[in-house]
């Protein structure tokens, strides 16, 4: 079970963002991620958990920022209720759309789950989501994923397998590149990996 820790930062400026504690973990009936971040000081800023399926579709998320609440699951594309800090305001949405993203990084681990692309087989579309902090409004937004290579790399545990995707943002071009090693992002616009207490599970 993968336990570790990432740093996040402005993709632009670098200007630093807090971090996130995770631990995630596969199982026959797919993959779960729980996760807290704090802001630069170290203070508490919300929390995640995201719960995918076999078939890498959001069974379950739980969303957390600035006591901002955020129910969701994949339900007639999917749907979601977010709840305002007061407790007593809540708004359901539904979106034909595959799933959710958000700054986490689970989210790039759960749209690869979901993909499953081969290496070199062209770009495919996929219909988001997103939440972002502090205030977790919902925007519905398209992107195209590529996986570019599939890389195996020594290591004391054994080949680890680093797949390198491309991921363009349909509405205004922008492309980035991230890099996952089974269920752990290993690096990815305005995230790096500090810290990794174990290797990273594979889905087979």
């Amino acid at each position: 079970m993968p336990r570790g820790r990432y740093s996040l930062h402005d993709p632009h400026d670098r200007t630093p963002l807090g971090e996130e504690h995770f631990h995630c973990a596969t199982g026959p009936s797919g993959w779960r991620y729980v996760s807290q971040t704090t802001v630069p000081s170290g203070d508490h800023s919300g929390s995640v958990d995201l719960t995918l399926d076999e078939l890498g579709r959001p069974i379950r998320l739980q969303l957390h920022a600035a006591s901002w609440q955020v129910r969701g699951a994949a339900l007639d594309g999917v749907t979601w209720v977010r709840t305002d800090p007061t407790g007593e305001h809540a708004t359901e949405g539904n979106v034909a759309a595959h799933t959710f993203t958000g700054t986490s990084p689970a989210f790039y681990v759960a749209v690869s789950r979901l993909l499953r692309l081969s290496p070199g087989g062209g770009a495919t579309r996929v219909r988001l989501v997103a939440f972002t902090a502090p205030v977790l409004a919902p925007r519905t937004l398209d992107q195209s994923w590529a996986l570019i290579s599939r890389t195996a790399h020594a290591t004391d545990n054994g080949p680890l397998e680093v797949d390198e995707y491309q991921v363009s943002a349909l509405d205004t071009g922008e492309q980035h590149t991230v890099h996952l090693a089974g269920d752990v992002v290993l690096s990815a616009p305005g995230i790096e990996l500090e810290d990794l207490e174990s290797p990273p599970s594979s889905f087979g």
